[in-house]
């Protein structure tokens, strides 16, 4: 129910073509165990959606201005960028690590376990320092009351996030597994 919600609200400020082309797709929860083609929507869709969520949000917790709203998009799209990719690229080393130490053998490759873990150390200090400058280019855009309001507003949305994952597992648990209610 709340992906559809939120669906509905990424739709309209997505626009038409959006709307369009979501109304040839099934919509639903995630059945467990299927694939997102078969589901309708991809986890990259639904992030999309989210973004678009926060982006009318925004607008209206953060009272933008007409002439603030375009710039405001431009550098929150950047910012989520550079959070996202530097997320991914952080899986994929950890997704490294864990290869490594779970090597059938059991011997261990400290080298490569040094230098994947130098990878990530340079990585955390990278995107730090890229996620800084995109926050600081968003900043510019604001005024004080508004940077403030943000750093509220994303906190919310975070936890609004972890919400709405919470509550689609728990409706894709399998009948068996959910405690009964007498």
């Amino acid at each position: 129910m709340c992906t559809l919600a939120l669906l509905g609200v990424s739709l309209e400020a997505q626009g038409p073509e959006a709307r369009g082309r979501a109304a040839q797709r099934p919509l639903g929860p995630l059945a467990p165990g299927a694939a997102p083609a078969e589901a309708g929507v991809s986890p990259g869709e639904i992030q999309q959606m989210f973004d678009a969520y926060v982006l009318v949000q925004a607008q209206d917790v953060l009272q933008l201005k007409d002439d603030q709203y375009a710039q405001f998009v431009t550098r929150l799209r950047a910012l989520q960028t550079v959070r996202r990719r530097g997320e991914n690229q952080r899986m994929m080393i950890i997704s490294q690590l864990r290869r490594l130490l779970q090597a059938a053998d059991g011997r261990l490759d400290e080298s490569m376990v040094r230098d994947r873990l130098k990878m990530l150390s340079d990585l955390e200090a990278s995107v730090a320092a890229e996620a800084k400058t995109a926050q600081d280019r968003l900043d510019d855009v604001l005024d004080l009351r508004q940077q403030a309001r943000f750093r509220i507003f994303e906190q919310e949305m975070e936890r609004r996030k972890v919400e709405l994952v919470m509550r689609t597992r728990q409706a894709n648990r399998p009948q068996a597994n959910r405690p009964r209610n007498f």
